[in-house]
């Protein structure tokens, strides 16, 4: 026996990284849940029978085994968003992009190693509209023994947003696609899969948060929604900022966050107050003319000792319009740029790209209600077709004819972006990638249009962090708003808001194949 100590203590010396790593196992069932919100019921699809789904918790260089097992009529895959995926990139999840999706009666094992990152990310479906209901928190500690770069907090919440249909989200979205037209908004927000109180429905209740005098808890703030930028406050209490999408940033105190689809904020909550029951609210940001689901979301923070009976007391949410709000927040947003944390941003660039991203007008026969034509996204005047075999399949067996690589590294027609727009909203249609060179620098510059309305555009990059180097409203200038980039502490994301009528410019390093 003392020997075989011996040799464990000799190995835990000469590979300490193997010893303090664990290998997390999880198994998601994708299974349909019969589930009550707004005083009715539909069947959702789930994971585990969870709405929101199940937290997987790791840290930071740890290895993640997920099974994911389709119980319903639907393919599926899972998206780990936010996670780098370094040279794992079939177990990132969007169908057709990184693997053919996971068909009913079928599993697949995603895993995956989490390196060098530690924060809040989420997971969620990434097929059709399934992620409405299939998605839920991931959670990374730091590694063991290293503290957060803030005072350790007493407790840790996770608090996720989202966005909830009293039809079936596939039929809405179905709909949406053969009639050209754009989909119905959702009819509630949610905060962890509860509307709130609300006047239709006296019974529906909402997620509570208990606190104690004196303590400090740490909010892992989730967007789940599909469409909307939320603002979320909570009623005589500031919050500390102090991580976004799983990168520490400067702290500072604000009453309103704004959260795009798909980032993730920590805050901490300071229980200040000697007692009491206090409003917790999500509601819409949309400085825009384009409908957005305006019912905002309650919950309460409930302080330990204080009777059910004590009213609560409320707060306004910010008008949705409120782009001033959202910009005090935005703007806030610094890089921690320690020692241990730095801001690695790209001094030099290889590839400078111009996207604009938009909306447009493509014929469509069969669309009788869109009067012969859709409504359709599209970048640089591109809209994408899905293949039906995944890029990475085709790209790593050598497939022909599933995409070209020839994506416009900027607009192939110019015009006042964010003015009057053109006579002609027709689009191009393709399956198109843009080719990056490994270890090359890019900037992308993401322009909105004024193509239909303007409007925020929530942008994600798969495998990658990116820096925010800049941002304003009207037509990106070349020659003059660089010159007011930040290329020292700009905070660092994975999915950024493009502003409605204006622009964002970010910069990464294309290190990972």
């Amino acid at each position: 026996m003392g020997s075989l100590i011996r040799v464990l203590v000799l190995l835990a010396f000469l590979f300490p990284v193997l010893v303090d790593c664990a290998v997390r196992h999880y198994k998601f069932d994708v299974v349909m849940k019969n589930t009550t919100r707004l005083c009715s019921s539909k069947p959702i699809v789930t994971v585990n029978g969870k709405f929101p789904g199940p937290t997987l918790y790791a840290r930071e260089d740890d290895t993640v085994l997920v099974r994911v097992v389709n119980h319903v009529k639907y393919n599926v895959s899972i998206h780990w968003h936010g996670v780098r995926q370094l040279r794992t990139g079939w177990a990132d999840g969007p169908a057709y992009i990184t693997q053919c999706p996971i068909p009913t009666g079928q599993s697949y094992v995603y895993n995956f190693t989490i390196t060098g990152q530690r924060g809040t990310l989420l997971w969620h479906a990434h097929i059709l509209w399934l992620r409405s209901t299939v998605h839920g928190a991931i959670v990374i500690l730091p590694k063991r023994g290293v503290p957060y770069p803030f005072p350790k907090p007493h407790k840790e919440a996770v608090v996720v947003l989202g966005e909830w249909w009293k039809s079936d989200t596939e039929a809405v979205i179905n709909e949406a696609l053969k009639s050209g037209l754009a989909p119905n908004v959702s009819d509630a927000h949610t905060i962890n899969g509860h509307p709130g109180r609300i006047s239709s429905c006296p019974s529906q209740r909402g997620f509570t948060l208990a606190v104690e005098n004196g303590k400090t808890y740490l909010l892992r703030l989730i967007n789940a929604a599909l469409n909307e930028e939320l603002f979320f406050k909570i009623a005589g209490h500031k919050l500390t900022v102090v991580e976004v999408d799983a990168t520490y940033v400067k702290p500072f105190k604000i009453d309103t966050v704004v959260i795009a689809p798909g980032q993730t904020t920590n805050v901490l909550l300071s229980a200040g107050q000697s007692s009491g029951k206090y409003l917790v609210a999500a509601s819409p940001f949309m400085d825009a003319p384009v409908a957005v689901d305006n019912l905002t979301a309650t919950a309460t923070v409930h302080y330990s000792g204080t009777l059910a009976n004590t009213p609560t007391t409320l707060t306004a949410p910010p008008p949705k319009n409120a782009t001033a709000v959202a910009n005090n927040f935005i703007n806030s947003l610094r890089a921690l740029n320690s020692k241990q944390f730095p801001a690695l941003v790209p001094q030099t660039i290889d590839h400078n790209l111009y996207f604009t991203v938009g909306l447009g007008i493509n014929p469509c026969p069969t669309c009788k209600a869109g009067n012969g034509s859709r409504l359709v996204a599209s970048i640089n005047n591109v809209t994408f077709t899905m293949p039906t075999t995944a890029l990475l399949q085709a790209h790593f067996f050598n497939i022909s004819g599933v995409f070209t690589t020839d994506f416009p590294a900027n607009p192939p027609h110019k015009f006042n972006y964010s003015g009057t727009p053109p006579t002609n909203l027709q689009t191009k249609t393709g399956t198109k990638v843009f080719r990056l060179a490994y270890n090359s620098t890019v900037q992308l510059v993401l322009q909105d249009t004024g193509i239909i309305a303007p409007e925020n555009h929530p942008v994600h990059l798969h495998g990658f962090n990116f820096f925010t180097v800049g941002k304003g409203l009207g037509n990106y200038n070349p020659k003059t708003d660089p010159q007011n980039f930040n290329l020292v502490d700009p905070v660092e994301r994975n999915t950024i808001g493009v502003p409605a009528g204006g622009w964002v410019a970010i910069r990464f390093h294309a290190d990972n194949p």
